[in-house]
């Protein structure tokens, strides 16, 4: 349910919270780093009880942290009590939620997405046809529907919100039409990145540095923008237990090699923990852009 410290290229030192147990998305994104969705879902229900993930972050949460935040392996939205989780957790720190923006045309979703103090939004696309080919959502999912949602969201939300932008080789994108939505929305700061971890299906690589820039220099016309184009850094934090870690961040967060030689070395391990987890069939090892990384089979 928890798991890091992770170092977020967004949100500096992230205590990370899996609201889900087990990979639930209304999505199927192409480059998800997670992999496929086997059984999509826009159905809003109860997993975790707010006050087992509160106390799940109170044993784990030993020095202070940027965000505490709901990044799990799917759609956090899809728990029914993510607001009522956010709202607890606020006396021990600031509370993010990186959400793919599907379900925020439905009202309650805005209304919960407000006790946060940061919301970072998917907006890969604001074209149809682009949008089912990349983010491969569910069947009564509507993308106009989120995007109205969307401005709904930014017009009373106090916190900071930023997007998020996911950039693929092969792909036409309106960056004009991007921008022109992203001046309505007015987020704090707009996010354009590539896939820098093995992504669900194997045919995806990265938008060309051309292309990036090009959003880039679009996109900076109405508002602040980064890139997110390069690997975090390996300041992970650890629990002495070289497993639970490897497993808990390997669930939502594939982890280069360098990553895993890191972990091993603060929990006192030898890479004999990672060769026991392949065996065991609960780690495979993936290669993407030249890196080797660890993926949490599913």
């Amino acid at each position: 349910m928890i798991f890091g410290y992770v170092p977020s290229r967004r949100l500096g030192k992230s205590l990370g919270v899996n609201n889900l147990p087990e990979k639930l998305c209304s999505y199927s994104c192409v480059y998800c780093q997670i992999g496929r969705t086997k059984n999509l879902t826009i159905e809003r229900r109860a997993f975790y009880k707010p006050e087992e993930i509160r106390k799940a972050v109170e044993n784990v949460l030993k020095e202070k942290v940027d965000y505490i935040t709901f990044v799990p392996n799917g759609e956090p939205t899809l728990d029914i009590n993510l607001g009522r989780s956010a709202e607890i957790l606020k006396d021990l720190g600031k509370v993010a939620v990186i959400s793919n923006s599907s379900l925020i045309w439905m009202e309650d979703v805005r209304h919960d997405l407000s006790f946060f103090d940061l919301v970072s939004l998917k907006l890969d696309t604001t074209n149809e046809r682009l949008w089912r080919r990349i983010n491969r959502p569910h069947r009564d999912l509507k993308l106009d529907k989120i995007l109205e949602g969307m401005l709904e969201f930014s017009r009373n939300y106090s916190g900071t919100l930023i997007t998020e932008t996911m950039l693929l080789d092969g792909f036409e994108y309106d960056f004009e039409n991007i921008a022109n939505f992203l001046r309505e929305l007015k987020p704090d700061r707009a996010y354009i990145s590539i896939p820098i971890r093995p992504p669900a299906e194997r045919w995806v690589k990265p938008a060309n540095p051309y292309v990036v820039m090009k959003a880039y220099e679009v996109f900076s016309k109405y508002v602040k923008v980064d890139l997110l184009t390069d690997y975090e850094d390996l300041n992970f934090g650890f629990s002495g237990d070289a497993k639970r870690d490897l497993l808990s961040i390997t669930s939502v967060h594939p982890l280069r090699e360098e990553a895993v030689l890191e972990i091993l070395k603060k929990d006192n391990a030898d890479f004999s923990v990672v060769e026991e987890l392949i065996n065991e069939g609960k780690l495979e090892v993936r290669e993407f852009g030249g890196k080797r990384f660890y993926v949490r089979r599913r």
